[in-house]
């Protein structure tokens, strides 16, 4: 009997799986799979007894109605009171049939009572539950659970939100895995569901079609979804079939087979998987811009944000909590033009955290304008140069640019790429993810905090006129990848036609083009020849001819080489380019070079502003000795001469040294700490200066090569009442005893926000990542400035132990965007990082509710 029924359920599926393939309908399978197995299970439910006294109840995918072919079977039993220990036996002998006729069975025992307590603990629960379905048994006791169960909507979405972002950060926050989840990754099916989800818990409909008369789509978007959701279970049925178990990722040993079975076929430029995966990356893409335009409109719908009065950015645009929203629908077809103006206005408006639900849509809807007529207008072609020339922003916009389909229709060889795979054993990315990251990490060599990374990159990048060209080249170096031929040369054809069509001048597109054909020259060069070989440098120096020429290609070459994996950047790749670098900055420039030019000219300005105070050249060599380049990046000349001129003869004290002047630049004070380092140092210099009554607007932490940290702050306050004098006299002999002090670090004095933040509040933001040389790492805090918040952050680094490197504090009228380069044992465990982050974000929030 068992073998027969083993062998019936067996054949049964055999013959799902052979129509589907013969005739592939994804509705269909999942529902004849779920009738099937509904058939089986009812059958075997009498044997238990409990036929009066329990329901059999299907959850989550089977609940729902779509069992895939290798899913589990998540069942229910749901029982009147606690089992037996009879009927626990009677239910433990049940499942195990379901077992032996080869039916993976995924079950829970709960009474009402237990359903209702794990729900409001537990999201998942709650969320299976959500989708119950009566199978046999007592439909009396199924409907009290249905009655028990209440939804709360908007708490729901604010959990299923959560779990969201969570699930996205698990797989980086990207659907372009080379091997993704098509369940679970950003742009898969649980995107999907969880709208489904959100809208069924708030009484709007199950299907896509029944969310329309909701206003959140319209009914083309609906179809839209429909058939993205359709071609996402198709892909999933075909990997369980494959994989002859459940396989929800798209792993490289089933990519060919199933391009095969979708009819793409290989070509003499691009593989048939790289096709396929193409085409899966894009529905991702699609997937991920409907998802985040849905739980807009969702949260716009549940859980609104307080209302602030909006607050006009010009005649098309305005700021509305934070986010962009374009006053009037139509505006883009009015003005196709406003389309590459609102992520222009997002770069120029730093108070902006997205676009509001409606922008999104509009933009969504309106792409499809950024058409030939569109690309020739000048207006546009100017405005796109002015994207490009924003001093931030740039990655995050041109990112957004790519993810709503603006950028590759407004350059139609980079949307070509879109989605484009790259098995060439070191890219990671898609092309067009390379492509940004290249961007990015050019942008990053923008950045005086993070100097440290690449010192030199960071020295040159500076000094380069119109830098914004190599993010042009950036766009350009890889967008003719896949059409057969040598991309780089094809690609130079594509932005020597770019610069023309923006009217670019003769030199400045003489560098793109030579930077998109030549962008692989300088890294063969230093990996398969000689980097010490004159006549190899000889004839690099001959490629590039000029000194610019070599500077933009350095940059653009570690920028290139960081952009293709995690895991091909090292310090040996590094050292090479960076001694091909000055051998031809050598030959080029035709004498020999020190370390960096821009490096040499700050020190020795510095050591011009010593011999003035009468000190010798040898007076700065044992403190200069203990400074790293990175010292003398962040400072000028004048603070590097004024940290001298009191250093020199005390490298090594006992007891701090803190000297204070005013701020060169004519506002504030400018002082100086010198000491030993030692654990909470800066807490305690923050909270002194917040006791005395003093706001940070900036400071620069430096800890020299023995053991000293060498910090310099700009402070503000006091009034105008207090003399300068005797300010600075305060200072100097109070901030030494605190440096040593071994009291506890007391609570932050807190303060009043600006009235412009209580009505513009800024949401905190708090982010921890690892930097680009994985030695230490980079916490990015966002929030309203008020007295107080460095001291509050600085309070809880020093509780988990963290170690200050360096801090970047920013002020920018009300907004504080602080970068702390930190250290520490704590930070090595992945939950502690993700708890330190949840602990500052909770006190900036706290603090930012309490002022």
């Amino acid at each position: 009997m068992k073998s027969d029924l083993r062998a019936e359920v067996a054949a049964s599926r055999q013959a799902l799986k052979d129509e589907y393939l013969r005739r592939p309908d994804p509705r269909t399978l999942l529902a004849r799979h779920t009738r099937l197995v509904d058939q089986t299970i009812k059958a075997l439910w009498s044997e238990t007894g409990l036929a009066g006294e329990a329901a059999l109840v299907a959850t989550g995918g089977y609940g729902r109605g779509e069992l895939f072919p290798a899913s589990d079977i998540d069942l229910l039993v749901l029982l009147s009171k606690e089992p037996s220990e009879g009927e626990r036996e009677a239910l433990e002998r049940l499942i195990g049939r379901f077992w032996d006729i080869g039916l993976e069975i995924g079950h829970s025992v709960r009474t009402v009572e237990g359903c209702v307590e794990a729900a409001a603990g537990d999201i998942t629960i709650r969320t299976t539950l959500l989708e119950a379905r009566f199978l046999v048994g007592s439909r009396a006791l199924f409907q009290k659970l249905q009655d028990s169960l209440g939804f709360d909507p908007v708490a729901f979405f604010k959990a299923k939100k959560l779990e969201q972002e969570q699930r996205h950060a698990k797989h980086q926050d990207s659907p372009y895995s080379l091997e993704p989840n098509l369940k679970e990754a950003p742009g898969g099916l649980r995107d999907l569901q969880v709208i489904q989800w959100i809208a069924r818990a708030s009484g709007m409909g199950r299907k896509w079609s029944e969310l329309v008369p909701h206003k959140l789509i319209e009914r083309g978007e609906a179809r839209q979804l429909s058939q993205l959701e359709r071609h996402l279970h198709d892909l999933r049925i075909r990997l369980h079939y494959l994989a002859g178990r459940r396989e929800d990722r798209i792993v490289f040993d089933l990519q060919s087979a199933l391009a095969a079975q979708l009819g793409f076929r290989d070509t003499p430029a691009r593989r048939a998987s790289e096709e396929m995966m193409q085409r899966y990356y894009q529905t991702a893409k699609v997937v991920t811009q409907l998802n985040t335009i849905l739980l807009q409109n969702l949260e716009a719908r549940l859980a609104p944000r307080p209302d602030t009065a909006p607050r006009a950015l010009n005649e098309r645009f305005e700021v509305r909590s934070e986010l962009l929203h374009v006053k009037q629908e139509g505006t883009f077809e009015r003005q196709p033009s406003a389309i590459l103006e609102c992520f222009l206005l997002m770069m120029q408006h730093q108070e902006l955290r997205g676009m509001t639900a409606r922008t999104l849509r509009a933009l969504w809807r309106a792409k499809k304008l950024v058409d030939g007529k569109f690309r020739h207008n000048p207006v546009n072609r100017l405005l796109f140069l002015h994207l490009l020339q924003q001093p931030r922003g740039i990655v995050h916009e041109f990112r957004r640019m790519n993810q709503y389909g603006v950028l590759g229709r407004y350059l139609p060889e980079f949307g070509r790429i879109v989605g484009q795979m790259q098995h060439d054993l070191f890219h990671v990315y898609t092309v067009d993810q390379h492509i940004l990251m290249v961007l990015r990490n050019l942008r990053r060599f923008t950045m005086p905090e993070l100097a440290h990374e690449f010192p030199l990159c960071t020295e040159l990048m500076n000094g380069f006129e119109r830098r914004w060209l190599l993010y042009v080249a950036a766009l350009y170096h890889d967008i003719a990848k896949g059409r057969g031929g040598d991309h780089s040369e094809l690609g130079a054809e594509d932005a020597r036609a770019f610069c023309r069509r923006h009217q670019l001048s003769s030199e400045d597109s003489e560098l793109v083009e030579f930077l998109v054909e030549r962008h692989l020259a300088m890294s063969h060069v230093a990996q398969k020849q000689d980097v010490y070989d004159p006549e190899v440098v000889q004839e690099f120096a001959g490629l590039v001819k000029t000194e610019r020429r070599l500077v933009a290609l350095y940059l653009f070459t570690v920028a290139d080489v960081r952009g293709t994996s995690p895991k091909v950047w090292n310090a040996w790749k590094g050292k090479l380019l960076e001694d091909l670098f000055r051998a031809a900055r050598r030959v080029l420039t035709g004498e020999p070079l020190a370390r960096d030019a821009a490096l040499a000219e700050k020190q020795g300005e510095a050591a011009r502003l010593l011999r003035l105070y009468a000190l010798s050249d040898s007076a700065k060599e044992k403190l200069w000795a203990s400074l790293d380049i990175t010292y003398f990046l962040r400072h000028d000349a004048q603070e590097i001469a004024w940290h001298t001129r009191n250093l020199h003869y005390r490298v090594l004290p006992e007891k701090p040294v803190v000297k204070a002047r005013l701020a060169p630049f004519g506002e504030g004070l400018q002082v100086m700490i010198y000491t030993r380092d030692r654990e909470a140092l800066f807490a305690r210099i923050c909270g002194y200066f917040e006791r005395a009554g003093f706001s940070i607007a900036e400071a620069k932490i430096h800890t020299t090569r023995n053991g000293y940290a060498l910090d310099t702050f700009v402070i503000m306050g006091q009034g105008r009442d207090a003399h300068y004098q005797e300010r600075i006299a305060m200072i100097e002999s109070e901030l030494p005893a605190e440096a040593q002090s071994e009291t506890p670090l007391g609570p932050p004095r807190g303060g009043r926000l600006s009235r412009r933040v209580r009505h513009f509040p800024i949401s905190p933001r708090v982010d921890i990542r690892p930097d680009e040389r994985g030695a230490y790492q980079v916490l990015s805090i966002t929030a309203a400035d008020r007295p107080g918040l460095l001291y509050g952050v600085a309070r809880i680094l020093a509780r988990y132990r963290v170690n200050l490197q360096t801090a970047r504090i920013n002020t920018l009228g009300d907004r504080a965007e602080d970068v702390f380069l930190v250290s520490g044992e704590a930070l090595s465990n992945p939950k502690t990082v993700l708890q330190l982050e949840q602990e500052l974000l909770q006190d900036l929030t706290l603090q930012q509710a309490a002022a």
